[in-house]
């Protein structure tokens, strides 16, 4: 009951609900601010006067799934935003004249994924879009006129992944696979041929490839790694291929830039091994970046900048609280804070995140990991707690992603129920590097699935970790990691939580989206080639659902019925093989979700039965149900009696 009172349960809304607002923009011309924000409890953009953001006003109208994506167009006067259908990722784009308030759908077609490929100061009415209605593989390139809702086709495409376009919407560059799974990037030839300008090998296609042009288009910054470890950024001459350094680190990948609004010069690049490190390119900003750093405490990014450069939006990232957001006048080296990204989150106490513990695996790699520790397990603050603790590994996604120091609400969520939690990122993982990339290759269930053991015998060698009491859970490749870690290991973990996670590996690469195919070469080559017989052996080696009987301890899935990147097969073929052999597996589907899921009832839903389902094994406190299915569309086909209390706030709800 002390530890109770001493360290209150925060409730799950506050930790998965709605942010109050995010993606904080400044219009081009700097006169106004905008931001995602709900309304009536959906995910709405809003839009006020850049002084006094309390006054602005919902602009878009999405009733149910909530807007995740937008940006303002060069006008000052149209909002752009992509949508889906109950996680389809079938985007169609949208626009809002804020004068008029007129809304327009301008790709209104089934089964169509449309991109907004390119926006640019020099045509404000006009944006490049990518469609891929003539041919599912491959999004042509259109003109779309904002105003009218014209479109007019300026490239077929029969053979390219990608589109390198400038700021006088001229397309440069084109990218597409080899078979060996490296890339050639191609220019045109003005006489509607491509020829080959630059090739990327296998072993740089991770860690290589264009960012972006200069003003005039004559320079293409590129992220390069080839005949070097780490990607740095070069500028690219685009007629000589001449490139010139402009910024590298031994230790970590580039991980972001800022480049002058309208000058388009590079001015600062960032590079993440444990921390984020911005190094200074341009003097010019110098004094600003110095400035901002004795604002407030966190990682610094400057999210958005207005043409003449004057206002920045500011955003600093903690890793013990809400984000922070400030109104940066450039002229004025002035900062004025705005607000919080989750106002009910600023008085909480928070978990830190430790400063990130370097891993070493079994053959000598170098995993960076962060762990948080529950409030008053480590009093005297040596980052171990008094006595081991239960502990969930959760695996990131991907897997060519990575886990980053910040503030992480699933930490913080079972921190706050007792738990160790322990991020590591195993090989494959970006940002170190590309021999750390490509030491994953081939490596599925094998090598990386090892360094997450490799991480969980750090965590119990060093007192942090009871090892009778250890979880795994993710989504993605980390859902996948889970269903490894139950048939590979199964006597590593006392339970599991996989969220969209493929358990065939086969049937995975055999159902990718059609505009996916175009890198099929990508997947050969890093998961195992499913055209081949040796390819198929390894993959099916390598997929949890031959090894069903190995399970032994309890699992949990959740999964969106319309996911197009791992489809609810996946799910279903390991529930059903488990229910075969007579295995308990509790399934949780969502009949209007995706990859993930993106209604917040839907995600506290799922989140109010995981932490019952874990409390049951691992032991550690949670949040009764109570009204978290409330507006959610939560089914459980499977299993729902293996989770204390699900069955009855099931019947609780349907009554």
């Amino acid at each position: 009951m002390e530890t109770e009172e001493a360290d209150p349960l925060i409730p799950r809304e506050l930790l998965f609900g709605n942010p109050d607002k995010i993606t904080v923009r400044t219009s081009p011309d700097g006169s106004r601010i905008s931001y995602l924000a709900p309304k009536d409890g959906v995910l709405n953009v809003w839009v006020g006067p850049i002084e006094d953001p309390e006054a602005a006003e919902p602009v878009t109208n999405d009733t149910y799934r909530g807007i995740r994506s937008y940006s303002w167009a060069y006008t000052n006067e149209h909002i752009l935003y992509i949508q889906d259908k109950d996680g389809d990722e079938n985007w169609r784009i949208y626009s809002v004249n804020l004068s008029s308030g007129e809304m327009k759908d301008h790709t209104p077609f089934e089964d169509v994924q449309a991109r907004i490929v390119k926006v640019s100061r020099n045509f404000p009415e006009e944006i490049i879009v990518g469609i891929n209605s003539r041919d599912p593989e491959y999004h042509d390139l259109y003109h779309l006129n904002i105003d009218t809702g014209k479109m007019t086709l300026i490239q077929e495409n029969r053979y390219f992944s990608s589109f390198d376009i400038d700021d006088n919407y001229t397309v440069r560059f084109a990218t597409n696979m080899t078979c060996d799974g490296g890339a050639d990037i191609f220019r045109p030839t003005g006489d509607g041929r491509w020829e080959v300008f630059s090739k990327i090998p296998m072993e740089d296609v991770i860690t290589t490839g264009p960012v972006g042009f200069n003003k005039t288009g004559e320079i293409l910054y590129m992220v390069d790694s080839r005949g070097r470890n780490t990607a740095a950024l070069f500028a690219m001459d685009t007629h000589t291929g001449v490139e010139t350094l402009i910024a590298e680190d031994p230790k970590a990948d580039f991980s972001g830039w800022m480049v002058h609004p309208s000058e388009r010069n590079v001015q600062a690049v960032a590079f993440t091994y444990e921390r984020k490190d911005w190094q200074v390119i341009d003097g010019s900003v110098a004094d600003d970046l110095a400035f901002l750093a004795t604002v407030d405490d966190g990682d610094i990014e400057v999210v958005s900048r207005s043409l003449d450069d004057r206002t920045w939006i500011v955003v600093y990232v903690v890793d013990d609280g809400p984000f922070r957001y400030y109104r940066y006048d450039s002229k004025k080296k002035e900062a004025e804070f705005l607000f919080t990204n989750r106002k009910d989150l600023e008085d909480l106490a928070f978990a830190k995140m430790m400063i990130p513990a370097v891993i070493v695996s079994r053959d000598g790699l170098n995993l960076v990991s962060y762990y948080t520790l529950p409030l008053g397990s480590d009093p005297d603050g040596d980052g171990r707690p008094e006595e081991p603790l239960p502990m969930v590994l959760y695996v990131h996604g991907g897997p060519w992603a990575r886990d980053v120091w910040d503030y992480n609400p699933a930490h913080q969520w079972l921190a706050n129920r007792g738990y160790a939690v322990l991020s590591a990122n195993f090989r494959g993982s970006t940002g170190f590097g590309k021999d750390f990339v490509n030491a994953g290759n081939l490596e599925w269930g094998a090598k990386m699935h090892d360094d997450l053991i490799d991480a969980v015998d750090w965590a119990v060698g060093e007192g942090i970790a009871d090892p009778d009491r250890v979880a795994i859970m993710g989504g993605s490749y980390g859902g996948y990691a889970t269903l490894v870690g139950l048939t590979f290991t199964p006597e590593v973990f006392a339970c599991g939580v996989d969220i969209v996670g493929p358990s065939n590996l086969t049937t995975l690469i055999e159902t990718i989206p059609p505009y996916w195919q175009p890198q099929i070469e990508l997947f050969a080559t890093r998961m195992g080639d499913h055209r081949t017989e040796e390819g198929r052996r390894l993959l099916f080696e390598r997929s949890p659902i031959n090894r069903v009987e190995n399970i032994a301890r309890p699992l949990l899935i959740g999964q969106g019925a319309n996911d197009p990147r791992v489809s609810q097969n996946e799910s279903n073929q390991i529930v059903g093989a488990m229910q075969e052999k007579g295995i308990p597996v509790t399934y949780v589907l969502y009949p209007d979700e995706g990859h993930g899921f993106a209604r917040p009832e839907n995600r506290i839903s799922f989140f109010a039965i995981a932490e019952a389902f874990l409390s049951e094994h691992l032991g550690g406190r949670f949040e009764p149900v109570g009204d978290a299915f409330e507006n959610s569309t939560i089914t459980v086909p499977v299993g729902a009696e293996e989770v204390p209390g699900l069955k009855e706030a099931l019947f609780d709800r349907s009554a």
